[in-house]
């Protein structure tokens, strides 16, 4: 998750949000499926008066945090407990295959988030590319994302968040307004000739590579039935396409953000 969350820093030019916010006029803040917690503590630093609540299903977060950080165990797919008008700024990341149905997420975000306030997501496409033609039809990067969208199906929980256009849809049909976005090509693994493109990568490489086997142990053995040998195959055939710089793939990611009229 660490590594995950640098990753997206990397992607996103060193920014925790796009938002156009305010320093004086954030005073509370919500972060949706914190994980580790690590955006709401860098928040927190970079907002050092505003209060930022994390939420999570499960209590994995640190305890020694900045006083204007606190962690709170919420499920984002049952009714948010929270008072109408109550955030500036929420902050939904990584909810791809998390969510049973986007357009409730976002009337619960537009019913807690105080009016003049931003809700932003990102998230990220379900497909690597090639412009090339390198990553080829049936090829492990090709399978990568075929079996999350199937897996994502068999859920209820879709990953083609991107490809779905959600993000806007729903933002919209919630009542945000000023909406807008922005999508970032991104390379995966380091063989790219521009530095500044070969260090997302390599940060993208390394994230995908970190829970590798947590990842296709639980799409591909428990929801879709492939046996542990078909998962160690795909493992390894999976990390040397991501290490071939022969293979030059890459996924798009997409911020978007939109404010709740006053």
């Amino acid at each position: 998750m660490e590594i995950g969350h640098h990753a997206v820093l990397v992607h996103m030019g060193g920014k925790l949000y796009f938002s156009p916010l305010e320093q004086k006029k954030v005073q509370k803040v919500l972060d949706i499926a914190t994980g580790l917690g690590l955006w709401a503590v860098d928040f927190a630093d970079e907002f050092p008066n505003a209060e930022v609540i994390g939420t999570d299903v499960t209590p994995i977060q640190p305890s020694w945090v900045p006083p204007n950080v606190q962690f709170e165990i919420e499920d984002c797919n049952q009714q948010w407990t929270w008072p109408a008008n109550t955030f500036d700024f929420i902050n939904l990341r990584g909810l791809m295959g998390v969510v049973d149905d986007w357009n409730a997420l976002y009337r619960n975000a537009y019913r807690v988030a105080k009016p003049g306030g931003y809700v932003e997501c990102y998230t990220t496409s379900s497909r690597f590319l090639s412009d090339d033609g390198s990553v080829k039809e049936g090829s492990s990067l090709d399978q990568w994302g075929r079996v999350f969208r199937e897996g994502g199906k068999k859920l209820g929980r879709t990953f083609s968040v991107y490809e779905e256009d959600l993000q806007r849809k729903c933002m919209e049909a919630a009542g945000f307004v000023d909406i807008e976005f922005k999508d970032i090509q991104v390379p995966i693994g380091v063989w790219h000739p521009e530095k500044e493109e070969a260090e997302k990568g390599l940060w993208w490489k390394l994230a995908v590579e970190a829970d590798l086997e947590g990842w296709i142990n639980y799409m591909w053995n428990a929801v879709l039935g492939w046996s542990p040998d078909e998962v160690k195959a795909f493992a390894r055939h999976l990390k040397r396409d991501l290490n071939n710089p022969k293979i030059h793939g890459y996924f798009m990611g997409r911020v978007a953000w939109g404010r709740k009229p006053e």
